[in-house]
């Protein structure tokens, strides 16, 4: 009888943002598919794909590490290592020159091409930025539970001056309605219960299949129409591009959850100008003002660079002012870094790195009492909460989310009474509070499947 050729066991390590992740999962959907066996244990593959980020120096630089500690593994259980995602698009005959360990190179477009990748490893293709669009067709292996990413466009065409993405992510291009539907319900069928909608600039989303500004609101509702899906978010508002009727729905729809992850960048009307997002303090405090008039409910993100060329000491503290007047629910920081091929990497007024790591800190430190006094107010509160699972710290401890913390940025709702299985939605009482983490018991709903009321809650 013929010798049967095993498959080789193929591991995976993610790096980035959410939109990386979902590019991993159509990776390991296709090896899947082809007949690969996929192992989460890194100590049980003998080939191993590096997901990498291009996005920031540290993003970079963890990259750059992950990928030389894996190599390093190589005649250790390790065979072949490749490498994928934006690093391969942007610098991926870097890497192929200084790293020559790298068996193949996976780059934006090539996501399912990974299996042959994995047989036949090869050098990277010429830096270009990606042009194709993955739909509902691709096979995707799920990483996550209860909750999934749902990509609606690929790329970027805003000038944003600190950012290179549009130089390997390419313009901006949607995903037709249909196919976001129905990947949807393959996602609800999968069980997930909540859906976050991704893109580089989500509130764009149709603007290039006719739909100007109302794509966004139109997607939404078609979701909330032709699935049941709890919780539907989306992240990554571009505040020049928010549609109003995107606040409507979520005053009114209790499934479209009261969310909104706008990243701002800064304050000061000068530093806006030289990163060429336009906008100021006063214009941006009107339009916070008017999503709390219309969704009542909604919890606020944004995220900010501090650093950036020609900032001064009087702009970082307008910005902190403004984060005073502004109170963000939650809030994210970078201190700036220079990317290669970016304006912003040849504008003067340089800012010195430990000045901008020093304002980081305050910014930082400056919301940690603006969240610590917002989280206080759910004190008493029962809120819908999605369990995550058990807590690193403790095993005595269930994690969650509320509908106003997205996965994996926002801190965490510890779960100190009751139980349910990881990717159930269950009602909570919050009871502490802090800067970080919310603490609370399950109340609810009785007569569930695997749910058990906290006994604070039958007292």
């Amino acid at each position: 009888m013929p010798e049967t050729v095993r498959r080789p066991r193929v591991g995976l390590i993610s790096l980035g943002c959410p939109k990386n992740l979902v590019d991993s999962e159509i990776m390991l959907g296709e090896l899947a598919r082809r007949g690969y066996d996929v192992v989460q244990d890194l100590d049980h593959a003998d080939t191993v794909v590096v997901n990498t980020c291009a996005f920031i120096e540290e993003a970079q630089q963890e990259s750059i590490d992950t990928i030389l500690e894996v190599v390093g593994r190589k005649g250790q259980g390790v065979e072949k290592v490749l490498v994928a995602g934006c690093m391969v698009n942007r610098f991926g005959d870097q890497l192929a020159r200084e790293i020559p360990e790298i068996d193949g190179f996976v780059g934006l477009d090539q996501l399912r091409d990974v299996g042959q990748v994995v047989q036949l490893g090869g050098g990277p293709p010429l830096p270009a930025p990606s042009h194709a669009v993955f739909d509902h067709t691709a096979p995707r292996l799920l990483t996550t539970r209860g909750f999934a990413y749902l990509k609606v466009a690929e790329g970027c065409n805003n000038p944003c001056t600190f950012c290179a993405i549009p130089v390997w992510r390419g313009q901006f291009r949607s995903r037709t309605l249909d196919s976001l539907v129905a990947e949807a319900q393959q996602l609800e069928q999968a069980g997930i219960v909540e859906l976050n909608l991704i893109a580089q600039d989500t509130t764009r989303y149709g603007e290039d299949l006719g739909m100007r500004r109302h794509g966004l609101v139109r997607l939404v509702e078609a979701l909330l129409a032709k699935t049941s899906i709890p919780w539907i978010r989306f992240l990554y508002a571009y505040p020049t591009t928010l549609d109003e009727d995107l606040l409507r729905l979520m005053g009114s729809e209790p499934r479209f959850c009261s969310y909104l992850d706008m990243p701002l960048q800064h304050s000061h009307g000068d530093v806006l100008t030289a990163m060429r997002r336009g906008g100021d303090a006063r214009r941006y405090l009107r339009l916070l003002e008017r999503a709390r008039e219309l969704a009542p409910d909604v919890f606020l993100r944004s995220t900010f660079i501090v650093g950036f060329p020609g900032e001064t000491e009087e702009h970082f503290q307008d910005l902190l002012a403004f984060l005073r007047e502004a109170r963000f629910d939650h809030l994210g920081g970078f201190a700036y870094s220079p990317e290669e091929g970016t304006p912003g990497a040849g504008l003067p007024g340089r800012v010195p790195r430990h000045v901008a790591r020093r304002r980081l800190r305050q910014l930082l430190e400056a919301q940690r009492p603006i969240a610590l006094a917002n989280r206080r107010r759910l004190v008493g509160r029962r809120l819908p909460v999605l369990v995550e699972g058990g807590c690193e710290e403790s095993e005595h401890l269930l994690q969650g989310r509320h509908f106003g913390m997205a996965p994996e940025i926002d801190g965490r709702l510890l779960i100190n009474d009751g139980a349910a299985p990881a990717g159930t939605l269950v009602e909570v009482e919050i009871t502490e509070a802090y800067a970080d983490d919310l603490v609370g018991h399950i109340v609810g709903p009785e007569g569930t499947a695997g749910v058990e009321i906290g006994l604070a809650a039958t007292v």
